[in-house]
């Protein structure tokens, strides 16, 4: 089973991008926009305080019809935040994932925030892994010798 480290390393940028609580959601939102991604670690310091993600400013900006300039991260962020270590596999992250209806995980090593993982970082490795699966089988059935 794949570890959550070595899907880190395998991942072509594994920076965490952040914000501050106090980051207007317009920002992380510019944020989150310029860098083509669903989710940003709130952090205060080194400590991971919560998430803020599409999801989160789609239901409690756009549907109560908020300011993004004026609203702060802090105010809308999802505040219980689930995490894994770099030894914990990714059919643990995707269990988690699946039971608690989340899409992004924070990789925690030794207090320190160290990488994120989507669900689609995870199903690019299950299929990755299934396709060299069958390529294998089909050099089995063919007598293909390697």
């Amino acid at each position: 089973m794949k570890t959550v480290a070595e899907l880190l390393r395998e991942k072509a940028n594994h920076a965490v991008v952040t914000v501050t609580p106090d980051s207007s959601v317009f920002d992380a939102v510019k944020t989150m926009a310029e860098r083509s991604i669903g989710a940003v670690v709130v952090v205060e310091g080194d400590v991971v305080l919560g998430m803020f993600t599409e999801r989160d400013y789609a239901r409690k900006v756009v549907l109560q019809d908020r300011s993004s300039r004026t609203t702060k991260v802090r105010d809308i962020m999802t505040d219980s935040v689930y995490y894994v270590g770099p030894a914990d596999t990714r059919e643990h992250c995707m269990a988690m994932m699946t039971e608690r209806h989340f899409r992004h995980l924070p990789v925690i090593d030794n207090d320190k925030l160290v990488g994120l993982l989507s669900i689609g970082d995870l199903v690019k490795d299950v299929m990755s892994e299934q396709k060299f699966i069958i390529h294998e089988l089909e050099r089995y059935i063919t007598g293909e010798r390697g």
